[in-house]
């Protein structure tokens, strides 16, 4: 609150609730992704589905849980979160798997349903993959969990 220049009691003016500075939180860093993309847009790094499942399945994101995916650190307390929280996330959810349908289809050539199928998939094996790896305590079968869920997105016949 110091660097920001706020007392905590003027921070928290900004928000009705504790639970509203959850969703905002929530909100906010479930926009990654369409940031990346949207920068990519306007003439930044390139953004596909391959260097997206590598990013989020590397060393660096399963290591640093604090700067990543709320999703991949903290699903299970977003399930148990109030009404709103769940809404938020469940609106930046669908667009997240709504982008990566983009990416893949840019990515095969495939229809719109099938897209979004394989989508849907990704981000549940993404997500899965980088909790898992993090739950581990050997650092061999985190990586081989990382690598191998990677592979098999970005290579399905592999």
């Amino acid at each position: 609150m110091k660097k920001a220049g706020l007392t905590v009691g003027g921070f928290y003016k900004h928000f009705k609730s504790r639970d509203a500075l959850v969703a905002e939180a929530v909100g906010s860093s479930l926009d990654m992704w369409k940031d990346r993309f949207d920068a990519a847009a306007a003439g930044g790094p390139r953004f596909t589905y391959d260097s997206l499942v590598d990013d989020y399945l590397s060393e660096a994101h399963c290591n640093h849980p604090g700067i990543g995916c709320p999703v991949g650190a903290l699903a299970g307390d977003i399930a148990r979160s109030d009404n709103h929280t769940r809404a938020v996330a469940t609106r930046k959810i669908r667009d997240n798997i709504e982008l990566l349908a983009g990416l893949i289809r840019d990515k095969n050539k495939t229809g719109k349903d099938t897209a979004r199928s394989r989508a849907a998939m990704s981000y549940c094996a993404i997500v899965g993959a980088i909790s898992m790896a993090r739950a581990v305590s050997d650092k061999e079968l985190s990586r081989e969990i990382l690598t191998t869920v990677s592979r098999r997105l970005k290579n399905p016949a592999s």
